[in-house]
């Protein structure tokens, strides 16, 4: 027969002995200096085999004389505080959460200890089985009690939110604190990830704060992986895997043929083998269902909390990613959330046009701006021509502009360090009218030819501060070619002299001898470069611009080895021209509830997690 939790709670619990006096009594003895019995309760709070009826008694024992558990007496406090609540009976995790509360709201000098035993449940425990005094295995508690655990622990924040306002001012340093390492493993940091943002549901005061500190540790974990590591990584893995597989198929079809291609498909859903790539794929993947389920509520997109999140993503976008360059991926969730809403990404475009227009602002900011305006509107396929025009009728007529003040002055010659904002944007025409030129032209040859025409191209190219020598050569190479065709601008003679003028660059190496380096004087910085995280990638790639190659047109410069297997296939025509991510440490220092039910990983479950009861 099956027995009532609350009925067994009722009746004397079996095989439990419990020595030393009441709580209070205990806290007077404790008082006239005799400390034996309070030993002894923090001794049988500890006890690893604790029943949940000897925790229940304890519990409400405490709750009774909780006036009387001052600073005097913080031991007793971490013990109760430590007791082992989680997943236990629902009489057990009841009994403890009315404790909370009554401390709290008692004890204010405890708030911040409640809240960083709570959080420091954040994660999956750790499971080491030893061998002697060696570890032979450390991995992740696969507990499926996890998701329960942590509807427990948000249960217990919005309790002690309730009854001490100030609860949030507290929480923010603590959750900072608690981060776990970026070099755990992924399933810990996605474990934490999701739950910080789900505290940002119930405690929106956060979440601004909350959002700058995981994409400030996201950002640590995507300039640590260059692009070029990624793809060398994640290549040779790609050979290796379907090699193993061409040999497999031989042992059973010896008439196969030696140099049939590479069979990458099955690689493409797996995850990455980049060590780093897949901490930021993993941890991209819970961001962007985040603010998928943020802004849609019953499949419709929400314009009040979309256009919120867009306020507090911006300045966490302003604060830590703009500043940092060469980071490739954590961007996007800019580039994502403007995809809802065409005044989304127009309102994103406005906001970086002034800040690249600002003189008020430092130069590798507006430089900075420059380049994701140009690169925005160049791989944004959600972004109508018509924007991309009206952006070019900002930028454009702000070029002849400086042209003017500076074509006469004491500073009309190339130098990077004093028009590197003109440069940028400059870059930043030429890079978006590359991929967007046949969208301009096309449904109205006559009338698209007219509008380049009236860009006055000829007269930025030509003028003395010379931006074509600094641009880099892919970019260069293209617009001249694309030009030519329209005869828009011609600009191999300039391309040619500039190349003539060029001194080679040299750097010495660690050893002290001299190396040839190709630097680009720009340090260019194209943030929608394409995607190549894999899991996270297929919610980027249906609104993600590639790249096609002209075919009538005539460029000169190398082809590209064709890469297969990413979201970059035969994309980039600027592979193997912009800087290492590796070599540049930066400007400066620089749906979502996921399927916890699953042992290994955190992805999106059936259930929307802001729908979900707490």
């Amino acid at each position: 027969m099956e027995v009532d939790d609350r009925d067994f709670l009722n009746s004397p619990p079996v095989k439990t002995v419990r020595f030393g006096g009441s709580v209070a009594n205990t806290l007077d003895k404790l008082k006239q200096g005799d400390t034996s019995d309070y030993e002894l309760i923090q001794h049988q709070l500890s006890d690893p085999d604790i029943k949940d009826a000897q925790i229940i008694k304890w519990l409400q024992e405490l709750r009774s004389c909780v006036t009387q558990l001052g600073k005097d007496h913080e031991q007793l406090i971490y013990v109760v505080l430590k007791l082992p609540w989680l997943g236990r009976s629902q009489a057990v995790v009841e009994e403890y959460l009315a404790f909370l509360s009554n401390l709290v709201s008692a004890q204010t000098v405890y708030l911040r200890a409640c809240l960083k035993t709570i959080t420091s449940n954040f994660t999956p425990k750790r499971i080491r089985i030893q061998e002697g005094n060696v570890d032979i295995s450390d991995s992740d508690d696969e507990d499926e009690n996890l998701p329960r655990i942590f509807d427990q622990c948000h249960q217990a924040l919005q309790l002690i939110a309730k009854y001490v306002p100030s609860t949030s001012r507290f929480l923010t340093p603590i959750l900072s604190e608690k981060f776990p390492f970026v070099q755990k493993s992924s399933r810990m940091l996605e474990c934490y990830v999701h739950n910080l943002l789900r505290v940002t549901v119930y405690m929106p005061a956060l979440r601004k704060d909350l959002l700058e500190l995981i994409i400030s540790k996201m950002l640590t974990l995507d300039v640590s992986a260059s692009r070029n590591d990624i793809e060398e990584v994640e290549g040779a893995a790609q050979h290796d895997a379907s090699r193993e597989s061409r040999e497999d198929d031989c042992l059973f079809n010896m008439d196969e043929e030696e140099d049939s291609p590479l069979d990458t498909s099955k690689s493409v859903d797996g995850p990455m083998v980049h060590p780093v790539a897949e901490r930021l794929d993993t941890l991209m993947t819970v961001l962007l269902a985040y603010i998928k389920d943020v802004c849609h509520v019953n499949g419709s997109l929400d314009i009040e909390k979309t256009k919120a999140l867009y306020r507090d993503l911006l300045c966490v976008f302003d604060k830590v990613v703009l500043p940092t360059h060469a980071s490739c991926h954590v961007q996007y969730c800019m580039f994502y959330l403007c995809s809802f809403r065409l005044g989304l990404a127009e309102a994103f475009l406005d906001h970086l046009w002034k800040l690249l227009q600002s003189p008020s602002q430092p130069p590798v900011l507006r430089q900075a701006a420059a380049g994701y305006m140009g690169s925005f509107m160049a791989r944004a396929k959600f972004l109508p021509v018509s924007t991309v025009k009206a952006c070019l009728d900002l930028l454009v007529p702000w070029l002849h502009l400086y042209i003017d003040t500076q074509d006469s002055g004491s500073k009309a010659f190339c130098d990077v360090n004093l028009h590197g904002p003109f440069y940028t944007a400059c870059q930043a025409v030429f890079y978006t009218l590359i991929f967007r030129h046949n969208a301009i032209l096309e449904g109205n040859m006559k009338k698209g030819l007219s509008y380049l025409q009236s860009l006055n191209l000829e007269r930025i190219v030509m003028c003395q501060l010379n931006p074509l020598r600094v641009c880099i050569p892919a970019v260069t190479n293209m617009f001249a070619a694309i030009t030519r065709k329209y005869q828009l601008v011609f600009c191999y003679t300039i391309i040619e002299r500039n190349n003539r003028h060029v001194l080679p660059v040299v750097r010495s190496s660690v050893g002290g001898s001299s190396v040839s380096a190709n630097v680009n004087p720009l340090d260019s910085f194209f943030p929608f470069d394409p995607y190549l995280l894999k899991r996270s990638g297929k919610v980027i790639e249906p609104i993600y611009q590639v790249w096609e190659e002209p075919s009538d047109c005539v460029i000169d410069v190398p082809k590209k080895e064709v890469r297969k297997g990413s979201m970059d296939e035969e994309d980039d025509f600027l592979h193997g021209e912009t800087p290492n991510g590796d070599t540049i440490v930066g400007m400066t220092p620089g749906s979502y509830d996921s399927h916890l039910h699953s042992p290994r990983s955190v992805g999106s479950p059936p259930i929307s997690f802001l729908q979900r009861p707490f």
